[in-house]
């Protein structure tokens, strides 16, 4: 079974440099490790270039590919990358993300034959603030429902995604700067016939040290933009007018109380038919 791990850097080489440590390190050899550099100028060609030295002179080395050209943008770089890849599965790790431990391919691979090789198979991305070395966050298992993708995604990074869903659903939509990947996600698994395989493996260490706000305006424009253009408009207006409700109510499902909240809204309800309460 072979790995393609693309990573897409711009001008941060540091971040780069433990990115691709976590890939040297792997106990695994059968990855394919392309790196898609969009022209830096602080020195992550450097990097690259001793990365792709040590690897060649390893007993076992990694397959390295790399390029340092200018591009349109991050979906750009990763559509770069995914072409290039010639492995059963790709994996995007962007720079300044790391594999969460040494043996975590093998174990993702082992994962993917016990479960029959899926075509999509995912696990757990680590939070992590690099300044203060605090674990801030963690994400777990994900439904895979169009609410899910309506109202929010999935991480891409600690995603095993066969290459044969690139050639079905396409790549990424680079008219698009920050949720191309979501879009991706809503097409192929929300309105699409993927069902990912969940594992409980920690898989990547992301660094949340940089996560800004300052596109959130951006973000929110272009996701209605691809909501308002993928989904008919009658499912898209029912969503819009009850997916907190199903939020709130998969919530309740899970407590407790829930009992409680249901017989208060039977209640109401034949209060209501009967004619004891007006709307």
């Amino acid at each position: 079974m072979k790995l393609s791990i693309v990573t897409i850097n711009y001008n941060n080489a540091e971040g780069l440099r433990r990115t691709l440590a976590s890939v040297a390190a792997q106990t695994y050899r059968g990855i394919e490790h392309i790196v898609v550099d969009g022209a830096s100028a602080d020195g992550s060609v450097n990097v690259i270039r001793d990365y792709d030295a040590l690897n060649s002179s390893s007993e076992n080395p990694l397959v390295v590919s790399w390029s340092s050209e200018p591009d349109n943008g991050i979906y750009n770089a990763m559509n770069k990358g995914i072409k290039r890849a010639s492995g059963d599965y790709i994996q995007i790790l962007n720079s300044g993300d790391i594999l969460a431990s040494d043996d975590v391919v093998e174990k993702m691979l082992a994962a993917l034959e016990v479960n029959g090789n899926p075509d999509f198979l995912y696990g757990n991305m680590v939070k992590k603030d690099y300044f203060s070395g605090t674990v801030v966050g963690k994400s777990e298992k994900v439904e895979y429902s169009l609410l899910q993708y309506y109202t929010s995604t999935m991480n891409h990074d600690c995603c095993y995604i066969s290459r044969r869903l690139y050639e079905k659903y396409g790549l990424y939509d680079e008219s698009l700067k920050i949720v191309s990947d979501w879009k991706w996600f809503l097409q192929a698994i929300g309105m699409g016939d993927v069902r990912p395989v969940y594992v409980d493996i920690d898989v990547t260490i992301f660094d949340a040290s940089g996560i800004s706000e300052t596109n959130m305006e951006l973000r929110e424009e272009e996701r209605r933009r691809v909501l308002e253009e993928t989904l008919p408009s009658a499912v898209l207006n029912d969503y819009d007018c009850h997916a907190f409700d199903m939020e709130q109510m998969d919530r309740l499902r899970r407590h407790k109380m829930y009992w409680i909240a249901y017989l208060v809204e039977r209640v109401l309800f034949k209060m209501e038919k009967w004619g004891i309460l007006r709307k």
